[in-house]
């Protein structure tokens, strides 16, 4: 081991892939993790089938990431997609290739990995400390509150690994903003990323229809076409399928102050089929029964075409056609940031160098979700996690050299 003592402040896995690329330096590094467990927004993640990366190619998905694209870029060609898989079979989880293109572990579930992973460090000389929360500077040392009281850190070098504002709870309470603030750094608003939205349902729609899935639709917004399914809520719409726009929406709602989610109900059949079917059901059948036999509607689609379109039953069969293809749903607002899957904002991309240090505090370095990027869901949050706390250790053993 060197002689340098190194802290990592944040145990996700930003912070976590930093550790291991310091102990695997020889470095003497110490983990100060504020929950009594490690990475339990990674777990909560895992619990539905844990998306540890995509396996697009790489040139599709290093664009994922919004604006912020090009600065991640150098960081996510370090440890691609396939690097995170060699990673994962070298911790031990092995992994698959799901119909979307994601990448699940084969045991579906993230614990295992953590366990490992720990292990590993440990094994390495890696400190864990639990229940060890940041709470601020002192001059040049790092002040935590503990179980047995306040301690003061001064490292030979920092990453911070905080995340961003979303899920509170689980730790990512961006907490630390106001104290970096304080030191002059800019950090973008924190905003709700992979997010669902509030729709102004009737009681009567909401009453019924809250929890019902809208499957095999395709989904319109300027973030692009997809295809897939949401769920109606009793606030709005949930769902992969509405993260998937969700950036797009937010923003809109900002700028513009409304937004709408166009919804394909028949994507399998053209407008000109939908008119003709729709055409040649008797005037005396019911609006339900039309629905169903010319356009394969029924249930919360049927529902949901009457709920936004009031009229809709008295609609010629070529206007009706153009709405089943092209439905709007006009959004209110997004849902509060604690519910959001990940958050925008944090550490403002001209506060940092290459490295991910902090220009205006030399041997101070952040990764993770702490910086103003996001992505969409499927795997690539983590691998930007991983990638970044693997450059911000890059970064400190650079800078150490320099020294």
């Amino acid at each position: 081991m060197s002689g340098h003592e190194l802290a990592i402040i944040g145990g996700g896995p930003a912070g976590l892939m930093a550790a291991e690329v310091l102990a695997e330096a020889g470095k003497r590094v110490t983990i100060y993790e504020a929950m009594p467990t490690f990475g339990r927004k990674f777990l909560l993640a895992g619990k539905s089938g844990l998306n540890i990366t995509h396996s697009e190619d790489f040139a599709q998905f290093h664009t994922r990431f919004g604006i912020a694209s090009e600065r991640l870029r150098p960081a996510l060609h370090t440890f691609a997609p396939d690097d995170v898989r060699r990673w994962a079979a070298d911790v031990g989880t092995e992994t698959f290739v799901g119909s979307s293109g994601r990448v699940f572990p084969t045991a579906m579930k993230a614990s295992p990995l953590l366990r490992a992973w720990l292990r590993r460090l440990e094994g390495g000389g890696v400190r864990l400390m639990t229940r060890h929360r940041w709470i601020g500077f002192e001059e040049d040392s790092f002040v935590f509150d503990t179980p047995t009281g306040r301690l003061s850190v001064q490292p030979d070098a920092a990453v911070l690994a905080l995340g961003g504002a979303s899920w509170p709870r689980l730790g990512s309470d961006a907490a630390w903003a106001p104290w970096l603030q304080a030191k002059g750094i800019e950090i973008s608003p924190f905003r709700p990323a992979n997010c669902g939205f509030d729709v102004a349902w009737s009681d009567v729609f909401r009453e019924r229809f809250a929890g019902a899935p809208l499957k095999s639709v395709a989904t319109t917004s300027p973030a692009g076409t997809f295809q897939g399914e949401f769920v109606v809520s009793s606030h709005g719409i949930e769902g992969s399928l509405v993260y998937a726009h969700s950036a797009a929406l937010r923003d809109g709602l900002e700028k513009k102050g409304k937004a709408a989610l166009v919804v394909d109900l028949a994507p399998g059949r053209s407008k000109g089929r939908l008119a003709r079917e729709l055409d040649r059901q008797s005037g005396k059948a019911s609006f339900a029964n039309r629905l169903r036999k010319g356009a394969s509607l029924e249930g919360v689609k049927a529902a949901l075409l009457r709920e936004l379109v009031p009229d809709a039953s008295r609609l010629p069969p070529q206007q009706l056609a153009c709405l089943i293809k092209a439905l709007p749903i006009p959004l209110l607002r997004p849902r509060p940031i604690e519910e959001a899957i990940s958050s925008a904002g944090g550490i403002a991309w001209r506060e940092i160098d290459d490295r991910f240090m902090l220009e205006r505090m030399p041997g101070l370095f952040a990764a993770g979700e702490m910086l103003d990027w996001e992505a969409p869901t499927g795997g690539y949050l983590l691998t930007a996690c991983f990638a970044t706390g693997r450059t911000a250790a890059r970064g400190v053993l650079e800078w150490l050299a320099a020294r």
